[in-house]
Order: C-alpha cells, then sequence, then structure tokens
C-alpha cells in the first residue's frame, strides 16, 4: 500500500519527496491517477524536470490534462513539448477548448506541425496513434550508410528497432530490422536485407485493427501509410498495447450494461460512477417491463395453475444465463477475429445445438426437481420449456452481435444486459403457451 496520499493529506513533502524518489515511473504514474485533484498535481511538482516527463508519459489523457491545468507556464511548456506528437494528440482529443489552445501555443512550429496532422485524422483512426518520427531508409543505401543514418537521426525517433525501407517517392517497400543491419556486410544493399512481407496498414484503419494485425504477426512496429502507400508513421508496440487495452476495457463495460470510466476508477467520484451506470440501468428497467407485460397477459393462466408461478424465476434465470453466455463469447469472438459477420448462419446453427443441449440437461434436472414438489405434468412443462428457451436464448445471444456489427453498431452493447433482458420477456412467453399445450388451459 502507498503511502503518498497520507504523506500530502499531512502536509509532509519531505516524506511524500523521498517516497517519489524511491519509486519507478510507472508506479508514480499509478498513485497519481488514484489521488484528487490537489494532490495530483502536488505530487507532480515534487519530481524533477526529467522524471516528471517519464511520469507524465505513463499517465492516461485524462490525466495529463488535470496535471497541465495546474502548471505554471513554462513547466507546461516543457512537458508539452517533450511528448510524442501521438501521445499529445490523444490527450488533445478530450482537452477543453482552452488547455487545447494553451498546449498548442507552447509548441514548436515543428511539434506543432506534426500534432495538427494526427488531430487531422479521423477519431479511433490508426493515424491518431501512430507516430510520424521514423527513420526511413532508401532502398539503394548500403548497410553502412543505412547505419550512419540511424546514428544521426535516431535520437528523434520514438523506435529504431524497426527501420522502414521507402522509394525515391517515399513509398513503403518493406521494413529492415536494426538487428540484421548491424549483423549485415556492410556493403550489402538494403534492397537484398528488406523484407517485403512485412504487414502495414492506412492511417484511415481502425487503430484496434491494426493493432491486433500486429498481435497476430508478432510485429514490434507497423508502417503506416497513406492512400498512395507512402509511409507517414509507425504503430509502436506500446501504443498497440494500449489500444487493445482500452478497447476490452470499453467492450467490458458495455457488456456488464454501463459506460466505460474516461479516469481512473480510484480518483473517479461516485456522481461519475453512477452516470456511467445509469442510463443503461434506466433503459434495461424500461425493456424489463415487457416482462411485466407479458405475465399479466397469462394472468389467467396462471390463476388457473398458480404452481406455475413456482417456476418463473428458475426460468428467466437460465435462459437469461444461457443468452448471457453466448452474447459473451459472441462479442469476444468478434473482437479477436475469431467469428466474422459473414459467418452468421454457422453461428446461429452452432449456438442453437449448443443451447438445445444445456436445455437438455437442464431439463433432467427441472424434471426431478419439478415432480418432487408439484407433479410430473407441470415437471413436463418445465422440462420443455428448459429445452426451448435454452436454444432460443443461446441463439439469440450468439447473433445479436453479429447483426450488430453488420449494422454498424458496437456489438458490445447488444451483449448480456440486453440480451437477459430481451429472454426474459420471450422466455415467458415460451414457458406459457407449453403450459396451455401440455396442460390443456
Amino acid at each position: 500500500m502507498s503511502y503518498l496520499p497520507v504523506l500530502l493529506d499531512d502536509h509532509d513533502l519531505a516524506g511524500a519527496l523521498e517516497w517519489l524518489e524511491t519509486q519507478p515511473p510507472y508506479a508514480i504514474a499509478d498513485e497519481i491517477a488514484r489521488m484528487d485533484e490537489v494532490n495530483s498535481v502536488v505530487a507532480f511538482r515534487l519530481l524533477d524536470k526529467d522524471r516528471a516527463i517519464e511520469v507524465f508519459e505513463e499517465l492516461d489523457p485524462v490525466d495529463q490534462q488535470q496535471i497541465l491545468q495546474g502548471l505554471r507556464d513554462q513547466t507546461f511548456r516543457d512537458l508539452v513539448e517533450a511528448m510524442d506528437p501521438d501521445d499529445r494528440a490523444r490527450m488533445l482529443k478530450e482537452a477543453p477548448a482552452k488547455v487545447a489552445k494553451r498546449v498548442l501555443a507552447g509548441l514548436s512550429p515543428h511539434e506543432r506541425q506534426m500534432t495538427a496532422a494526427l488531430l487531422g485524422y479521423p477519431e479511433g483512426s490508426l493515424g491518431r496513434y501512430m507516430t510520424p518520427e521514423t527513420v526511413a531508409l532508401h532502398k539503394e543505401l548500403t548497410v553502412h550508410q543505412a547505419l550512419e543514418t540511424v546514428r544521426r537521426r535516431g535520437g528523434q525517433a520514438e523506435t529504431i528497432y524497426t527501420l522502414p525501407v521507402v522509394d525515391v517517392g517515399r513509398r513503403l517497400l518493406g521494413v529492415v530490422e536494426l538487428r540484421d543491419l548491424v549483423l549485415s556486410d556492410p556493403d550489402a544493399l538494403l534492397a537484398d536485407l528488406v523484407d517485403t512481407e512485412t504487414p502495414h496498414a492506412r492511417a484511415t484503419d481502425p487503430a484496434e485493427q491494426a493493432a491486433r494485425l500486429m498481435r497476430e504477426t508478432n510485429v514490434i512496429a507497423l508502417p503506416v501509410v497513406d492512400s498512395e502507400d507512402r509511409l507517414v508513421g509507425l504503430l509502436t508496440i506500446d501504443d498497440a498495447v494500449e489500444v487493445i487495452e482500452a478497447a476490452d476495457t470499453e467492450d467490458v463495460a458495455r457488456q456488464s450494461g454501463a459506460e466505460p470510466l474516461e479516469r481512473h476508477y480510484m480518483s473517479a467520484s461516485v456522481f461519475q460512477l453512477s452516470r456511467a451506470r445509469a442510463v443503461w440501468l434506466t433503459l434495461l428497467l424500461l425493456a424489463a417491463t415487457l416482462t411485466v407485460t407479458v405475465t399479466q397477459a397469462f394472468e389467467g393462466e396462471l390463476e388457473t395453475v398458480t404452481q406455475l408461478a413456482l417456476f418463473i424465476p428458475l426460468l428467466i434465470g437460465a435462459g437469461g444465463n444461457a443468452g448471457a453466455q453466448a452474447a459473451t463469447a459472441a462479442v469476444r469472438a468478434l473482437a479477436v477475429g475469431e467469428v466474422r459477420t459473414s459467418d452468421l448462419l454457422r453461428v446461429i446453427w452452432r449456438e442453437c445445438r449448443t443451447g438445445l443441449l444445456l436445455g437438455c440437461m437442464l431439463a433432467v434436472v427441472g424434471l426431478g426437481v419439478g415432480a418432487l414438489f408439484v407433479g410430473w405434468k407441470i415437471a413436463a412443462v418445465v422440462g420443455i420449456t428448459l429445452v426451448v428457451i435454452c436454444g432460443w436464448a443461446s441463439t439469440i445471444g450468439g447473433t445479436m452481435p453479429l447483426l450488430a456489427k453488420k449494422l454498424r453498431i458496437d456489438p458490445a452493447v447488444v451483449s448480456a444486459p440486453m440480451v437477459t433482458t430481451l429472454v426474459d420477456a420471450t422466455g415467458l412467453i415460451i414457458y406459457f403457451s407449453t403450459a396451455k399445450i401440455v396442460l390443456g388451459i
């Protein structure tokens, strides 16, 4: 447990400074993200310039904005100038206009131009996350000349381990690894070493798609090109990991029926936590009125056989859980590329059979419980309903995310809570319809 917030609350700046000097940048950034606005700025201002830049780069954009708002002009300018252009662009995406204007005004012309170029790409696109600071090597260079170029220009690049190779028009031909340059004959030509099969992506492609491509192909940097295949930057592995983490965090939040938080959980206020969850809870509550409507529609059947009411929680719970499992599996499979929207019919067939099999297994339990408490006739209703409702719920849960994807809706939006609510209402219709047929009511 960290004692930094306690030290700051006790105004023990000497103790806080001692703690900061013993911790790595990522640990300091995590503590700053957990603290309120005042203490986070105080802690940050205790850091020396070089260490402050390292810590600042570890913070999420919303926390960076909070820190910048509490800094004096010179410190402010030093920080934003030292940031990588891609990190700066992401921070400015959500920044208030006043902060964004102050950041851009404090930049050198070169840094301002690079930042403006990244901000010109669509939100969520690869162009917002790539670094334009690369060392591009011409194909006709020798290994010796290439290494001299890396030594001369590498200090301004974000990475030099993967080096794009281009032609006269700066069109991407492939990449060469720094390791291969170091180990090759100094007189060898880059054209003989370049890997032309390396994956690449366009700046307008979705950042998440490019990040997952990096994971699948095991590269540490992905060349980024424009519409004419000219090199414009690289997506580095650290940024790719952040993209995937952010996408997965958003999916998990939406799958639980909430909006993703924009800041660290521990620094978010109770109001912010409530706001993230309130909208979906309200929508789901309204959707749940379908269940009430269905129950009211079959009120006569319930009055005739009151024992039917005993199994309503069991049945809608089983159906909701089956649907939620299928929806979660489908959303995840879509996210990692295991399933495509073109697989819709195959998914329907797979989930339908899976649900029916699960329903048969549960029906055995349902028959035993029903026979024990209410007799075989109602037990048969429960058993048949379990088979049908599980098959239906799994089919709905597995296909709704794919249909959402086809309609360009985030699949996570129509995930577990929404599927569960829908299955609850339709499950009751299945239950009471089965009861009418079997019991003749």
